[in-house]
């Protein structure tokens, strides 16, 4: 299938296509993304958890069984369970965020959805947000789901990264743009 660019590679792309293709067998893709998105927001919001998921130094064992502990108090089962337990077994927890990116990325597709990730200067209103979605759907015919970042360095404007097509509209880029055009003409 030449030209067509896969949506998942590498390790962490075998462990999304695989847990992938158990929940929609057990048609349970939106309890796994809900579970998987809860487990993201415990990661992000504890840094001893970061660390746990990251370092390198601590066992199979002890990982699995913080793993374990963490799941049952913040009550989350089933496939996302057994897939966090296995990634945590396996001393691929350093991956599972890039696991997470992957499957989420897999669900959408099956869903007809384009993940878009939009890098802002500052935070769009919602109005503008659907101005940009509405945009973007006209573009590539299906629906987008927005990952919007905020970059104040950007100065103004926007990046829209769509696979692997890349807008930018930047003001950071533009006067750099200029920058280059004018040693160009002195």
């Amino acid at each position: 299938m030449a030209g067509v660019e896969p949506i998942v590679s590498g390790m962490a792309g075998r462990y999304a296509l695989a847990l992938f293709e158990l929940a929609s067998e057990s048609d349970a893709i939106d309890a796994v993304i809900a579970d998987l998105g809860r487990f993201t927001g415990l990661v992000e919001e504890s840094p001893d958890l970061q660390r746990l998921v990251r370092s390198p130094v601590f066992s199979s064992e002890e990982q699995t069984r913080a793993i374990i502990a963490i799941l049952d108090r913040a009550g989350i089962g089933g496939l996302a369970a057994n897939f966090l337990k296995l990634a945590a077994h396996n001393r691929r927890l350093f991956a599972v965020g890039e696991m997470i990116r992957a499957f989420n990325a897999l669900a959408a597709k099956a869903r007809g959805l384009v993940s878009a990730e939009v890098t802002v200067a500052q935070l769009l209103s919602d109005e503008n947000l659907d101005v940009l979605k509405n945009s973007l759907k006209t573009a590539t015919g299906k629906d987008v789901t927005l990952n919007v970042k905020v970059d104040p360095g950007l100065i103004g404007g926007l990046i829209v990264k769509i696979g692997s097509r890349m807008i930018d509209a930047s003001l950071k880029t533009k006067l750099q743009s200029i920058k280059i055009a004018m040693k160009e003409v002195g």
